[in-house]
């Protein structure tokens, strides 16, 4: 029998479900929440950024963040779904895995995968699918996962 996970994500929340066969119905078996995705962009960050004098010349300027804040908050959110999907897959809870999220976080989900867990990757699609119920997700799933 194939134990399959199957993980529904965006940058604000993810459900992750199990299926025991590729035809099965789906079990939700755990959710995830990053509520600092919906927080607004000045309550992330504590105050205005630093400034610089210019290199040549008298003026100065504000020094641009890498990264900004929200940006950072859904590396982070990113980075704890792919730690727990690498525990399971080092206890073999599961013998593939399914990855449905919206475009940028499928990409923030791709950056943290590891060679081994890329392998157990059956099957990705990009869209956002976490505000349906199991029933009505297993129905815009392929029939085989």
């Amino acid at each position: 029998m194939t134990k399959i996970w199957i993980l529904i994500a965006n940058s604000g929340n993810a459900t992750l479900f199990t299926a025991d066969s590729p035809t099965a119905s789906l079990t939700e078996l755990m959710t995830f929440d990053n509520p600092d995705a919906r927080a607004k962009q000045m309550e992330l960050s504590s105050d205005r950024p630093g400034r610089s004098f210019d290199s040549y010349g008298e003026g100065r300027h504000a020094m641009a963040t890498e990264v900004e804040p929200k940006e950072q908050e859904q590396i982070r959110f990113a980075k704890l779904i792919v730690d727990r999907l690498e525990q399971g897959r080092m206890e073999n809870a599961f013998e593939r895995l399914v990855v449905v999220a919206a475009p940028a976080f499928l990409g923030l989900l791709r950056t943290n995968f590891n060679a081994p867990l890329s392998s157990l990757l059956s099957l990705e699609i990009n869209k956002d699918y976490t505000s349906l119920r199991a029933d009505e997700l297993r129905a815009r799933l392929p029939e085989r996962l």
